[in-house]
């Protein structure tokens, strides 16, 4: 990930070109379409992202919410929309990897109805149990959840969430016993989680960071290849779980036939905005990190992420709940 970051840094220019249709009409906004409520974790960053967007091109860009049905909606919605430098979309794993696996039968392609623009950020899961689970450490939570097998509740956001898939995936490593428990929303998650209802949960670090700040949570271990800046005394669970590592990510699409020199242009613009101070310091404190790609680079990750995901969701038994 660093790499396309270090790419995206060199190669962003002084001046950014105007978008295609903005010569035509300069007064027209851009439409980005988050598939996700207001509020979620992605259209929080969306939106930080949008202002600093519209500061780089001088044009306005206006969040569009179409959140619903495990961010299918949102993403068909996208997909349809005119190719015409207007529309953009927040891609994730869950829209563009999850859901088409878990779903069977979703009203778009994510390979063949996008053209990936840049990948933006990549955020990771975070171990979290409530105050009542006699743990300090992951290597203690393990060997807890072997002397009580089937008697720790997961919670997650719903199945095929991230936060199901990335417990599940613990499970698997570890070689652990527990029962999931599915909730219709990350927020019904945090609730159940921290009245004790739920023993623990895998919940985006962004989530649960505030919570084990004011004490109301206990964080052992992020999904993230190594420690992460913004927490460094948590340690990776690969530490004592080797192999395991489990992250979410969120990128910039556009409709498939979308001019070429448009994507530069945005391609460009996305460079220059996303390596703000600013908009670096909003991602550190939801411990997420920087990633930026070509569209090429992004396009074969993407492709990447469809094939472990469908696997990680058939591995998992995820049914749409």
């Amino acid at each position: 990930m660093k790499r396309y970051l270090m790419y995206g840094v060199l190669t962003v220019c002084c001046c950014v070109p105007p978008l295609v249709g903005a010569q035509q009409n300069p007064g027209k906004p851009l439409r980005l379409i988050v598939p996700w409520t207001a509020g979620s974790g992605t259209d929080l960053m969306a939106r930080t992202f949008a202002q600093k967007l519209t500061e780089t091109l001088g044009q306005q860009v206006v969040v569009d919410n179409r959140g619903g049905a495990g961010a299918t909606i949102g993403t068909e919605a996208a997909a349809r929309a005119a190719p015409d430098g207007y529309t953009l979309y927040i891609g994730g794993s869950v829209s563009m990897t999850i859901s088409p696996a878990l779903y069977g039968k979703v009203g778009y392609d994510p390979i063949r109805d996008f053209a990936p623009v840049s990948l933006v950020s990549q955020f990771f899961n975070a171990l979290s149990v409530h105050p009542s689970v006699p743990v300090k450490s992951v290597k203690e939570f393990i060997a807890l959840a072997r002397a009580r097998p089937g008697e720790l509740l997961m919670g997650s956001a719903g199945n095929g969430s991230t936060s199901h898939l990335a417990g599940e995936l613990f499970k698997m490593r570890a070689k652990i016993s527990m029962v999931h428990v599915p909730y219709k929303s990350g927020g019904q998650l945090i609730v159940g989680l921290l009245s004790g209802e739920t023993h623990l949960s895998f919940s985006p670090v962004s989530t649960a960071i505030t919570h084990v700040a004011a004490g109301r949570l206990r964080m052992l271990g992020v999904s993230s290849p190594k420690r992460i800046a913004a927490l460094p005394d948590i340690p990776a669970i690969n530490e004592i779980v080797p192999g395991y590592e489990f992250s979410g990510w969120q990128g910039i699409l556009v409709p498939a036939g979308t001019p070429a020199e448009v994507i530069a242009a945005l391609h460009a613009a996305i460079m220059k905005s996303v390596n703000t101070p600013e908009f670096k310091a909003y991602l550190l404190r939801e411990g997420s990190e920087l990633v930026g790609s070509t569209p090429e680079q992004f396009a074969a990750f993407v492709r990447a992420e469809v094939v472990k995901n469908a696997e990680l969701v058939k591995i998992s038994g995820a049914k749409p709940g």
